[in-house]
């Protein structure tokens, strides 16, 4: 089988149905009816379980131990008893020094896990706050976040994280939690070569990554953005900011392609650049997928 077919929210629901609920709640801004994978938080964008996916050879990617989201700055009361609950015995942060500084994550007291970060910057600023400066329209900025996206591969500060992002998977020590900014680009760029390790599917591994344009209060954020980058950049226009603030398949296509480009395939950027070997590989699926 292949497509949209292959993810589960029990054990017969299609992804099909996932996406069309998700898109659902979003348009009606109902904050009671959260769709699966998403997590009902008030103030962390785009918090979901990234598992649950059927993978090549039979067996699918356990879920609850994968989950991705945005920073955890604002995070309320509520937002940290949500977090608590996952058990985290590591959340990966893809931001920089200076992002960390501007958006301090909280935790609670008892936070126990470990925290991997990068000393140093990984973006000068989160990607679609990059591909902002010079975007004059909605195409422009299309354009800014391919470029962007491309050049991702070789980040010395974004591949540091990623290959401890790997190791920490491969230790099979219990749930993560990866995040950068807005839990979209650097961060969605490790959840795809974390499912292509795993043996998801590219087809639906890219509608994974799509689900953040159905995050739950998508368009709060949206709304936010542009008052946001209309004070910093001045004269932005609505399309323009919804191209810098969600996904688009062009976007990641353009990482996977830097990478074939430059490296020959994916699996060769993941041994020689992201230090995923034969042994290392054996023992993120040992730990990830249910046969």
């Amino acid at each position: 089988m292949r497509g949209a077919l292959h993810y589960y929210l029990g054990r017969n629901t299609p992804f099909a149905l996932l996406r069309r609920a998700a898109a659902a709640t979003v348009s009606r801004m109902i904050r009671d009816e959260i769709p699966a994978p998403f997590l009902a938080t008030q103030a962390i964008h785009n918090l979901r379980d990234y598992g649950g996916y059927a993978v090549a050879g039979g067996g699918q990617v356990k879920t609850g131990l994968l989950f991705r989201s945005g920073h955890h700055a604002e995070a309320d009361e509520r937002d940290l008893a949500i977090i608590s609950s996952l058990n985290l015995r590591h959340v990966i942060d893809m931001r920089g020094d200076s992002e960390r500084a501007r958006h301090t994550c909280r935790r609670t007291d008892d936070f126990g896990g470990e925290v991997i970060f990068y000393e140093g910057e990984t973006a000068g600023l989160a990607p679609h706050l990059e591909a902002a400066e010079g975007s004059v329209d909605a195409q422009s900025a299309h354009n800014a976040m391919v470029g962007l996206y491309a050049a991702l591969p070789d980040r010395e500060g974004l591949t540091w994280v990623l290959r401890r992002y790997f190791a920490a998977l491969a230790s099979g020590e219990g749930a993560s939690l990866v995040h950068c900014a807005a839990g979209k680009d650097r961060t969605g760029m490790a959840v795809d070569l974390l499912h292509h390790v795993l043996g998801v599917h590219s087809d639906d591994a890219m509608q994974d990554y799509l689900l953040t344009n159905h995050s739950p209060r998508n368009e709060e954020r949206i709304a936010h953005g542009m008052e946001l980058m209309g004070d910093k950049y001045g004269g932005i226009d609505e399309a323009t900011v919804r191209v810098l603030m969600g996904v688009d398949e062009a976007f990641l296509t353009a990482a996977r392609d830097a990478v074939r480009e430059r490296f020959g395939s994916t699996d060769a950027y993941l041994e020689q650049v992201l230090g995923v070997d034969t042994a290392k590989r054996e023992a993120i699926k040992a730990a990830l997928v249910d046969a």
